[in-house]
């Protein structure tokens, strides 16, 4: 059996924030008491290796507001005896996951430990937006080990502009109050920051609004959304976009603050070059093996494909191991190598990004082939760009080269590049286009 993962959703969509670019949002109000696992789909049902399969609430009444003690049993009971070990990873997410409150995971951590085979572990961890984070809720995930996500998207101004509450509020200064407070009990959260049409203006301010709060990790999730008529929101970033905020990030971060923290996408690109496998599934050769656990026990084969299409059981009526491994969850995962165009099968940068995530794949071919990641251009311009400093640091790090040496080297490089490089020559940076009309103002 092929390892997997799920990302459990206490609460389902329920959520005390109304960001504008959630995608989940659809799948339940945020902040509805009775939020549902997924929108549209109540009476509905999908069909599922050839068997009729009822949709979550299918019955027409509201799933429960948070998972309840015997589902939250059956699926910690069934995760432990479908993995491997000796480590059992428990993603909780949203909505926002501590609305299920702390005696929720209190519970969560006690049947862990009782279902647990002996030399075995548990590694949780919280996504969070931290508003409702408070000392006692800190002091739980540290005491509990719990890893933290925190969602911050870079400056204040940007992240009030996009994450605010039920009343119109920006939440920048409770998130950024949570991150310190997790600090103070000994926790280095994740930060996650989207990044939209609007950052991607500013990549520099976002990069060192999230560096300076000094947590270590960074994640930057571009949003890309389409409208009812199949065009990208204004909201979006778009593949130039996207592309020129990774280099700035990568160019800043590569010169400044290697050994001071680790930018997500670099250190996956990274492993990969030195012969690793990808964690994150987007840039895994396949996919399917990280399911969704809703509130009421139905499970999906991911989460931006939670609806009646993807709906694969519940594990009140099958167990997890066996949903995990239907025929059907088996080729959606195998679908992500096999349906790739034929320009990404020729793509010098396969290796890294294997086509993408399947959501973002709708986008043609140079030959009118379906299938292309609507970001291709820009991923295409951040391997090409990054390779040659990601090799070096692969090198320098692997003979045991301290930071300052590393960013020294990365920094004779850089100026290597720009040698005799003239206003009218192609940029070294790899985008195709002449200097004067790319990075000429950010030459080093």
């Amino acid at each position: 059996m092929q390892p997997f993962v799920v990302m459990a959703k206490p609460v389902g969509a329920r959520c005390n924030l109304e960001c504008g670019y959630c995608y989940y949002s659809a799948v339940g109000k945020a902040g509805s008491d009775a939020a549902g696992s997924a929108a549209g789909l109540t009476g509905v049902a999908s069909s599922v290796s050839g068997s009729a399969s009822s949709v979550s609430g299918s019955s027409g009444a509201a799933p429960p507001a948070r998972m309840d003690p015997e589902t939250l049993e059956r699926l910690i009971t069934q995760y432990i005896r479908a993995s491997a070990g000796p480590v059992v990873s428990f993603t909780w997410h949203g909505g926002e996951p501590s609305l299920a409150g702390i005696e929720f995971y209190k519970h969560a951590i006690e049947v862990q430990k009782r279902c647990l085979p002996d030399g075995w572990t548990c590694w949780n961890n919280l996504q969070t937006n931290g508003t409702l984070l408070d000392d006692e809720w800190c002091a739980f995930l540290a005491d509990a080990d719990f890893d933290v996500g925190l969602s911050i998207d870079g400056t204040e101004a940007l992240h009030d502009s996009n994450r605010k509450d039920h009343a119109g509020r920006g939440t920048y200064r409770s998130a950024a109050s949570a991150l310190k407070c997790l600090q103070e009990h000994g926790l280095r959260p994740d930060l996650l920051c989207t990044v939209t049409s609007e950052a991607a203006k500013d990549p520099l301010s976002v990069y060192r609004a999230l560096r300076d709060l000094g947590s270590g990790w960074l994640q930057f999730i571009p949003i890309v959304r389409r409208a009812a008529d199949g065009a990208l929101t204004g909201d979006s970033v778009t593949p130039e976009g996207y592309g020129s905020f990774l280099c700035d990030i990568f160019d800043e971060w590569s010169l400044y603050d290697i050994g001071r923290l680790d930018i997500q996408l670099v250190a996956e690109m990274t492993r990969v070059h030195s012969g690793g496998s990808a964690g994150l599934c987007w840039m895994s050769p396949t996919c399917g093996r990280a399911l969704i656990a809703e509130q009421d026990g139905g499970i999906y084969s991911c989460d931006h494909f939670v609806n009646a299409d993807h709906y694969l059981g519940n594990i009140a009526e099958t167990p997890l191991g066996e949903l995990a491994n239907l025929p059907a969850q088996l080729r959606f995962g195998n679908d992500k190598r096999d349906l790739l165009p034929d320009q990404c099968m020729a793509c010098d940068w396969l290796r890294y990004c294997n086509g993408g995530c399947p959501k973002d794949r709708f986008d043609f071919s140079d030959q009118g082939e379906p299938g292309l990641n609507c970001l291709c251009g820009g991923l295409r311009r951040f391997f090409s760009h990054a390779q040659p400093g990601v090799e070096l640091i692969a090198n320098m790090a692997g003979n045991g080269n301290l930071p300052v040496e590393v960013m020294a080297a990365m920094r004779k490089q850089r100026l290597t590049a720009w040698r005799n490089v003239g206003r009218n020559d192609p940029c070294p940076c790899g985008s195709g286009l002449k200097a004067k009309h790319c990075c000429w103002d950010k030459r080093p």
